[in-house]
């Protein structure tokens, strides 16, 4: 079986900057014309390959109910909702340690992970699924420690993540070989690893970053495949989601 995971739990703060509290929206549906114009919509699309697709959400959890049931029946049926109610104490790990925990109850053979504040190309995301083993991705975007997640390879070959959560400066504390723009988007084909993964997670770091589960998936030794991503926009504020709008008009 195979499960796609969408995370939409955080507060949205940079998106929501200087809106009134009654005119905030999650962005993950914010639309300005057609309800079909949101990120998690073109997600779900890209997503519905998978037999499943467990959507992780926390901040206005009613209102991505309310969007989901909005959805034609043959979307809706996929999907398993899980709510993070730790969303504003606790970082992004938790929400896919939750998404994980619902997943591994359908013995999948393979897990698919993208942040739900993501939109990406279909040949690119395309690539990602169809590859035969583990996947991190990676884009062309200019690195900028503020808002960057890097993925790099150290010393002893072994790919590592870094990020600093407060959008401050970074250090990366090994010398390095290779060093990319993650993508944020990844694919987990040995299960059995993924679990421990998980498991190490809320037993060592559970206020840590969806990161720390990756990274400890990594250091059991999967090899996995590099896949660049050709076109990846993370949305951080409007002006960002009507960027998105313009490339989604262009490759009707």
């Amino acid at each position: 079986m195979k499960i796609a995971i969408i995370t939409n739990a955080g507060i949205s703060s940079r998106f929501n900057e200087g809106i009134p509290e009654e005119s905030k929206r999650l962005k993950a549906i914010y639309y300005e014309n057609d309800s079909k114009e949101t990120l998690l919509f073109h997600q779900l699309l890209k997503c519905s390959y998978a037999d499943k697709i467990v959507l992780v959400g926390g901040y206005k959890y009613e209102s991505l109910q309310e969007y989901v049931q909005t959805l034609e029946s043959g979307l809706q049926s996929k999907i398993t909702m899980v709510k993070n109610d730790h969303f504003e104490d606790l970082g992004s790990g938790y929400s896919l340690y939750l998404g994980l925990e619902e997943t591994f109850k359908y013995e999948p053979d393979e897990v698919l992970f993208i942040e739900g504040d993501l939109d990406i190309d279909n040949t690119s995301f395309e690539r990602v699924v169809s590859a035969d083993k583990s996947v991190l991705t990676y884009t062309y975007e200019p690195i900028y420690a503020n808002k960057a997640v890097v993925l790099y390879k150290d010393d002893t070959d072994r790919y590592r993540y870094a990020f600093n959560s407060n959008h401050g400066m970074l250090t990366i504390e090994s010398p390095f070989s290779c060093i990319l723009n993650s993508g944020q988007t990844w694919k987990f084909t040995e299960t059995d690893k993924l679990k421990k993964a998980n498991t190490k997670f809320i037993d060592e770091a559970k206020g840590d970053t969806n990161l720390r589960i990756i990274q400890n998936y990594l250091d059991m030794g999967v090899e996995a495949a590099i896949v660049p991503l050709d076109r990846w926009t993370n949305c951080n504020t409007r002006d960002d989601y009507r960027k998105i709008v313009s490339y989604w008009e262009n490759e009707k």
